[in-house]
């Protein structure tokens, strides 16, 4: 049995902790610190751990949420529409904070790897979403002040039953779709003069390659320990998921630097 010690300091429902915090400073201070008692080693993971089902992650009470398509379009000509862009980006950001911690608190026996490489997306998306508020509070915005949808955390809740299902869905179709509209939203923003947004999303443009990477290394690890193929059982999960197919553009060299192989990039073509 586990003295108390190691219960407060187990890694994974640390990540659970994590997870549960509202408050948006409080999070991103629970993430870092989560990376301080991982590398000095003050945290004991037990890969084997059956944790409770989290249904909900912490968030704060605004930004209010709405379908995604039911949002309204956003424009880039004025401050305002910028804003609202910048807006919408940090809630990503946010939720796919949420999504790595879950990722390491909700999916047992799996290697040590899988656990360092989710707290590093989490560390990251962390400082993304520092990035991207920080610019939205020079456009005279905060985070909250305006509505946001809740589609990445709803795949989440889809997949939240097989850890092959999750990395195979959310990294590597929601998290990659980043991947492909980035550049567009960038050009955008230069076009309006906002030269230090497509800073910023060089950033998180770069680091994000490697989320999907690193989805993409697990979901083929996850297929050669069941024995299944794994651009087979992509093309049946988004068959499944998402029935109508995936719409484009792909940024096949991201994608690509991501990991991707030429015949998934087909697949996603087709």
């Amino acid at each position: 049995m586990k003295d108390d010690a190691q219960v407060i300091n187990e890694f994974r429902v640390q990540a659970a902790r994590c997870l549960l915090m509202k408050d948006s400073d409080e999070k991103l201070s629970g993430v870092r610190a989560l990376v301080r008692d991982w590398k000095q080693q003050r945290s004991v993971l037990d890969r084997a751990a059956a944790m409770p089902d989290i249904a909900t992650p912490g968030r704060p009470g605004r930004p209010h949420l709405m379908r995604a398509n039911k949002m309204p379009r956003r424009g880039f000509g004025t401050l305002e529409g910028r804003a609202i862009m910048m807006h919408a980006i940090a809630h990503i950001e946010f939720n796919a904070i949420n999504l790595a911690l879950d990722a390491m608190q909700r999916f047992s026996n799996m290697p040590e790897e899988y656990y360092s490489n989710w707290l590093q997306v989490a560390h990251e998306e962390a400082y993304h979403f520092e990035l991207v508020r920080a610019h939205l509070r020079h456009l005279g915005g905060e985070y909250g002040d305006y509505d946001a949808h809740g589609g990445l955390w709803e795949m989440c809740e889809k997949t939240a039953h097989d850890v092959l299902i999750r990395m195979a869905l959310v990294p590597r179709v929601l998290e990659a779709r980043g991947l492909d509209v980035t550049p567009g939203i960038q050009q955008k923003l230069a076009q309006a003069g906002d030269d230090h947004a497509v800073s910023i999303l060089d950033i998180i443009l770069h680091d994000e390659i490697g989320h999907v990477e690193i989805g993409n290394r697990w979901f083929r690890y996850c297929c050669e320990q069941r024995g299944v193929d794994p651009v087979a059982t992509f093309t049946e999960l988004l068959a499944e998921y998402y029935p109508k197919g995936l719409t484009g553009p792909f940024n096949m060299v991201a994608r690509e630097q991501a990991g991707f192989s030429q015949q998934e990039m087909d697949i996603l073509k087709g």
